[in-house]
């Protein structure tokens, strides 16, 4: 059942289907959220199961998704229902500030909602800087705009995964972004590439807990990640989760703990609570 929208009232959308991530995650975000937004706010919950979240989420069902092949519904492709024009009348025309439920809030979001208006803004992925990939784990996009991301996929999404993008993030940049992101196949015409409507949020806002907090190898045995200032958000992509960092775990077997390893980050905990 949908909330009301109050006038002024920010938008925030997660989305959690699968086994990975408990109702723990979302209700963690809801909170910071709370913190970190100044006036209403309203978190919308995409999900296949709201046992647990707060009442306070206005959870609702994924968004529809039907044809597409399994192992591709279970990664972040489903992302890409959320391009659909019919995602929810009451959500139509918004500008929502999209977060995935994995990573942490650290200070202010409402400069999320004032940067760039109007446009798509995503965070550059810290993996591959300067080639103009966005990386969806924090983005802001109108409600409804673009519905032909959804629909072009929906049309050959096999296709469109094995001969074309390897992530759901890069076809997005193709198709709004500035031109350096094509497809690897042949070019369709039947979507245009390239809008140049794509931005990327400011370098200091949301950094990459192991690109960019985590010491490099060997000195993040004896050092603890430091938070910059001004980051507002930290992404945890791949392992750890903030969960694993808090508390000194990263997931390893074999030789490859000797270079996965992370102290107890007590900053975590502070802000992840």
């Amino acid at each position: 059942m949908s909330i009301p929208a109050a006038p002024s009232e920010k938008l925030v959308i997660c989305m959690k289907w699968g086994d990975r991530y408990g109702a723990d995650y979302v209700n963690r975000l809801w909170r910071a959220v709370r913190r970190n937004v100044a006036g209403p706010v309203r978190l919308v919950c995409f999900t296949d199961d709201a046992a647990g979240v707060d009442p306070a989420v206005d959870c609702r069902p994924l968004p529809a998704f039907e044809g597409v092949r399994v192992d591709l519904a279970r990664k972040p492709w489903r992302k890409l229902s959320l391009w659909q024009k019919d995602l929810g009348a009451d959500l139509a025309g918004r500008d929502a500030l999209v977060l995935d439920v994995d990573l942490v809030v650290t200070g202010s979001l409402d400069k999320f909602w004032d940067y760039e208006p109007g446009r798509y803004v995503v965070w550059e992925n810290p993996t591959k800087p300067g080639s103009g990939i966005g990386n969806t784990s924090v983005f802001r996009f109108r409600v409804g705009s673009h519905p032909e991301i959804y629909n072009f996929f929906m049309a050959g999404p096999v296709r469109l995964y094995e001969e074309d993008f390897t992530i759901e993030q890069e076809y997005i940049s193709a198709v709004l972004g500035d031109g350096r992101v094509r497809p690897r196949g042949a070019a369709s015409a039947e979507i245009q590439w390239g809008q140049d409507e794509q931005a990327f949020w400011p370098k200091a806002w949301c950094r990459s807990f192991k690109k960019d907090l985590l010491p490099v190898w060997p000195l993040r045995w004896w050092l603890v990640p430091k938070l910059p200032a001004g980051c507002s958000v930290v992404v945890f992509h791949g392992k750890p989760d903030p969960d694993e960092a808090m508390v000194g775990r990263w997931p390893a077997k074999g030789w490859k703990k000797l270079y996965k390893y992370v102290r107890p980050t007590p900053w975590v905990a502070q802000h992840w609570g």
